[in-house]
């Protein structure tokens, strides 16, 4: 490097020396200004506690005139968009992602469980389409049921976590319904084993 050449130069060193000096540290700039022109490594999409960051689909507060009873959740897949319905003729609206083509559903179901940090095991339909996937997987930041999970009764289906907030408001799922860590958490605080979830298309 430039500081190599100088140091072995010392304070004597001949015409020669500072020459190889002047041509070391040409290249250092040079080399400098090419590093500054290449983008730096994308800083993975973590907060700093490993939780994925916020969606593009911010959780807000929207008034509801619905038929459903407060504590209900009801999932617009058409519109990509979870509400729980609260009191006095409003409801929290959340962004998730749904089923892809050929793996969307419509219904009435109830939540039939929860869990913290569930642990994943595909089910053997999921299995079939994709041989590579784990037998099973202990919960974590990694899990792809993210943080928590709510079971839907009499279906293959959850309500879940993330670790992917990139694909909330799209169609990618195997027809379970996802959201953030963030707004799964909230929810999960709100609904209740037994509260009744309708599906719409």
């Amino acid at each position: 490097s430039a500081d190599r050449a100088f140091m072995d130069g010392g304070c004597g060193m001949r015409r020669s020396a500072l020459i190889l000096a002047g041509l070391a540290a040409g290249w250092a700039l040079t080399a400098a200004t090419v590093a500054l022109a290449i983008p730096a490594s994308p800083t993975p999409n973590l907060q700093n506690d490993g939780r994925p960051l916020a969606s593009p689909v911010p959780r807000q507060t929207v008034r509801y005139d619905g038929p459903y009873a407060p504590g209900t959740i009801v999932i617009s897949t058409a519109e990509r968009r979870l509400y729980f319905v609260l009191p006095d003729h409003q409801a929290l609206k959340y962004g998730v992602g749904v089923g892809r083509p050929g793996f969307t559903w419509s219904g009435v179901t109830v939540v039939a469980n929860k869990r913290e940090w569930p642990d994943w095991t595909p089910p053997s339909q999921m299995l079939l389409r994709r041989p590579d996937l784990p037998r099973h997987m202990v919960g974590g930041i990694e899990n792809p049921l993210g943080a928590r999970a709510l079971y839907l009764g009499g279906t293959l289906y959850r309500i879940h976590g993330s670790n992917e907030p990139d694909t909330i408001g799209e169609a990618v799922s195997s027809g379970c319904i996802r959201m953030t860590n963030d707004d799964v958490t909230d929810l999960y605080g709100r609904a209740s084993v037994g509260a009744k979830v309708i599906v719409e298309r």
